[in-house]
């Protein structure tokens, strides 16, 4: 069986149920908790799969030589926020829920320069979701959750469409610079919301304290 066709198979097997199984299940763990926009999960598109299977290290080596046990992120899922403080009170509720394999946060190489932001983690799948699979072998043993805000999301997901869809023509540094530009302007807008944010529950705090 090619690796097309092994993953067509796995996608519709065990990928897509189990990725509503675990939408409906981070919905549940999450229920309550303020400033959510949305909680979504998806499996890995097999165009997209393919493709990343096909990357190759600096050597010319592939990176993946067994991508079907390799690649992590055959299930995503997102939970966006409203404000830059709420991806910290959701991480906290993820480290206490889940098994994290790794936990990182995506930010640029340097101070000076603008791109992608976002707190990612590789967590095992729940074992909860995975009855909802047609065949239990074909489920992936981790998932990737994506926590970030909303201006993170829309940036990422406009630059993805941009820059990085395989096949398209490469930006120019005029396009790129546009893109760094848009996402300094994120994360500007990120900063200010979370403050305003910060000053209205503070005053909140100070009339409750003066009124009690």
């Amino acid at each position: 069986m090619t690796l097309a066709a092994d993953y067509a198979q796995r996608f519709t097997a065990a990928l897509q149920p189990v990725a509503r199984a675990l939408e409906v299940h981070l919905i549940e763990l999450m229920q309550g908790t303020p400033h959510i926009d949305r909680i979504s999960a998806r499996p890995k598109a097999i165009d997209s799969f393919l493709g990343k299977a096909e990357t190759l290290t600096e050597s010319g080596e592939p990176k993946y030589p067994d991508p079907i046990a390799q690649i992590q992120d055959q299930i995503g899922a997102r939970i966006i926020v409203f404000y830059k403080q709420d991806v910290d009170a959701i991480a906290a509720k993820v480290i206490r829920y889940f098994r994290p394999i790794e936990s990182k946060d995506r930010v640029p190489d340097s101070q000076w320069r603008f791109g992608y932001f976002g707190k990612h983690f590789i967590l095992l799948m729940p074992e909860d979701v995975i009855d909802a699979a047609e065949d239990r072998q074909a489920v992936p043993p981790f998932f990737e959750l994506q926590v970030k805000t909303l201006f993170q999301h829309a940036w990422s997901e406009g630059s993805h469409d941009l820059g990085y869809k395989p096949g398209e023509l490469p930006l120019e540094p005029d396009d790129e610079r546009m893109l760094a530009y848009t996402s300094a302007q994120a994360w500007g807008a990120d900063r200010a919301f979370d403050e305003l944010f910060r000053r209205r529950a503070e005053r909140k705090r100070t009339i409750d304290a003066s009124t009690g």
